[in-house]
């Protein structure tokens, strides 16, 4: 394992990858910790905001190509912010089943199946994680 491919990235590249691998930390820990606590809204603040920076600068990658320089992936981030805002007034609403929902549908959909994807063969995070 070598953070070399990553750091030789372009910029975008960067953000959005360490953006992602902090999400995707801060998620789990809010997954597991207790739930309406100042610390998990604050948290959850924060993570919402990694989600904005992930989704955000995914739109400057273009590195597989379907629809002028759109993949199917660029659909997901349309998406999250949708979602995002979604969960957010649904906890400010107390409508904890739809904002539990909607976190988790993030945090699996966002984060861990969309980066199972980035460790595909050719992709600068399988050459971080299994070498070039």
């Amino acid at each position: 394992m070598s953070l070399a491919p990553l750091l030789n990235a372009a910029p975008e590249v960067q953000i959005h990858a360490f953006a992602a691998l902090a999400a995707f930390a801060l998620g789990a820990v809010q997954l597991a910790a207790p739930k309406g606590t100042l610390p998990h809204r604050t948290l959850g603040w924060v993570w919402v905001v990694l989600m904005l920076v992930i989704s955000g600068s995914s739109f400057l990658i273009h590195g597989i190509k379907m629809w002028g320089p759109w993949s199917p992936i660029h659909l997901l981030s349309v998406l999250t912010p949708i979602t995002l805002v979604m969960a957010v007034l649904a906890a400010r609403a107390h409508r904890v089943r739809a904002h539990r929902i909607a976190m988790i549908s993030l945090f699996a959909g966002a984060l861990l199946l969309a980066g199972l994807f980035t460790l595909l063969p050719g992709r600068i995070m399988h050459d971080v994680v299994f070498g070039s």
